[in-house]
């Protein structure tokens, strides 16, 4: 993946022939052109559940009209730091309910969930003019 610097405070990241484009809020200086990066986090576990409810739905012939997912971050007192997902999904009016709890396990395996529940270490290092040292985190 590379990331790139487009203009502003927008941040542009390129993998495997797709390209997602970033920026900030016009509050934090960009131009509210694209999600911000954070916006796309949240983003990335709300389709990761879709993607799972979805597929359930598919490899069982169900119908999917009516099928959405709503995500909301719950956040501490100032507003930074979440201390929660809350995600709804709505089933299709036609869902059967022997199915309620299978797909709830379905979404339930979402890979970006996975990776937050056991994150990997980051390793961080910077090189340039005058670096000589690495820096882990």
């Amino acid at each position: 993946m590379t990331v790139s610097f487009p203009g502003g405070v927008a941040v542009d990241a390129a993998y495997a022939g797709h390209t997602v484009h970033t920026d900030q809020p016009r509050s934090d200086g960009g131009t509210d052109a694209a999600m911000s990066p954070f916006d796309l986090f949240l983003a990335s576990i709300g389709t990761c559940m879709g993607f799972y409810a979805l597929r359930f739905c598919q490899e069982r012939n169900l119908s999917t009209e009516g099928l959405s997912l709503m995500l909301e971050p719950l956040r501490e007192g100032d507003g930074k730091r979440l201390t929660a997902l809350r995600i709804a999904v709505e089933l299709p009016r036609a869902f059967p309910e022997k199915y309620r709890g299978a797909i709830e396990r379905a979404i339930d395996h979402c890979a970006v969930k996975s990776q937050l529940l056991n994150p990997p270490r980051f390793e961080l290092r910077v090189s340039g003019p005058n670096t000589s040292e690495e820096a882990s985190s």
